[in-house]
């Protein structure tokens, strides 16, 4: 057996340097968003970083905290990035701003900061919104309806109107509202084959945004900024009860590729259910943690009142992790019982 040799200190990395490599890896899906989507995501990426940082600044300054430091570490804006990704493109500022303030002032400073948030952020943003706006999270642009970037922007801001022919039903909504109306008569397998806005397996252009989170999630891994445990886990168990559903009764369950390649299945997988400090620390803490966050989306998309359960999942998840790495921890060397 060959071992490594000394030193055996892994080189330091730092907090910002962590989240830059996050906001890199984000750059392959908002590539594919802005271009397939609609350039709006792009307005409201620089609205929820701007909201982020002074949200951050105030709260520091209260707390006598130095700006600089923290403010630089880009914390902020990556929790910021997330809300904006989350967020419908179109949504307006106010709404972006809320629940951005919301994040940075609720859920992360007022338990303490940086490392002592128990729950995700962003994903306490968008459940606070979409309880609280509901009918505002849900307007969605239309894949190839979208305006100019201009437009769009006048939308946005409120100087324009929401016109309907910008708004529109994302993938999960529409099966979710086709299964409702039908009353179980409506073949999954023959409405996803049929209908434009499905594209090719799980929404038109979603799929492609949904596959460049998914490279930039590989990139975060190769690079060691997260492990694997949490996105295997967590794609593994939304494919096997997709998939046994599928097989069952394939004309009221969508496939796994539907479900992996729509709503936000890529991005909670590798960008969010692998935060941190809001999950499981330990290697069988964070498959538990995944798996469970993968499970518990499916059930609420297919049998909940949302169309996409990522949110939900993962803020449930995080509940339940202190108790998680609780009861996974290894036992300490030489004892073969756990302290």
């Amino acid at each position: 057996m060959m071992f490594a040799p000394a030193p055996f200190l892994l080189k330091d990395v730092s907090v910002s340097q962590v989240m830059t490599q996050v906001c890199i890896a984000l750059i392959p899906g908002i590539a594919a968003y802005a271009w397939l989507v609609g350039p709006a995501i792009l307005a409201q990426l620089v609205i929820a970083s701007l909201a982020a940082l002074l949200a951050e600044a105030l709260m520091l300054r209260i707390q006598g905290k130095p700006q600089a430091m923290f403010l630089a570490d880009g914390s902020a804006i990556v929790t910021a990035w997330l809300i904006a990704l989350t967020f419908p493109p179109l949504a307006p500022w106010w709404l972006v701003v809320t629940g951005t303030f919301f994040a940075i002032v609720v859920a992360k400073h007022l338990y303490g900061g940086l490392g002592q948030n128990p729950f995700n952020p962003a994903m306490i943003a968008f459940a606070v919104c979409i309880v609280a706006f509901p009918a505002l999270m849900s307007q969605w642009p239309g894949i190839g309806l979208q305006a100019g970037l201009i437009e769009q922007i006048n939308v946005i801001l409120g100087f324009a109107p929401r016109l309907d022919a910008l708004s529109g039903a994302t993938p999960l909504d529409a099966l979710k509202t086709a299964l409702k109306l039908g009353e179980g008569k409506v073949d999954v397998a023959h409405l996803l084959a049929n209908q434009d806005i499905f594209g090719t397996f799980a929404g038109r252009g979603w799929e492609w945004v949904a596959a460049g989170y998914l490279l930039g999630g590989l990139w975060l891994w190769q690079r060691k900024i997260i492990s694997w445990h949490v996105p295997l886990a967590f794609i593994g168990a939304l494919t096997l009860i997709s998939g046994g559903l599928w097989l069952y009764q394939p004309t009221q369950f969508a496939s796994p590729l539907f479900h992996l390649f729509s709503g936000g299945a890529m991005l909670g997988a590798f960008f969010i259910a692998t935060d941190p400090v809001s999950g499981c620390t330990t290697p069988r803490g964070k498959l538990i943690f995944g798996a469970g966050a993968g499970l518990l989306a499916y059930i609420i998309r297919v049998f909940g009142g949302y169309p996409d359960g990522v949110a939900f999942a993962i803020l449930l998840m995080n509940l339940c992790a202190p108790v998680i790495d609780l009861l996974t921890q290894p036992p300490i060397f030489g004892m073969k019982d756990k302290a």
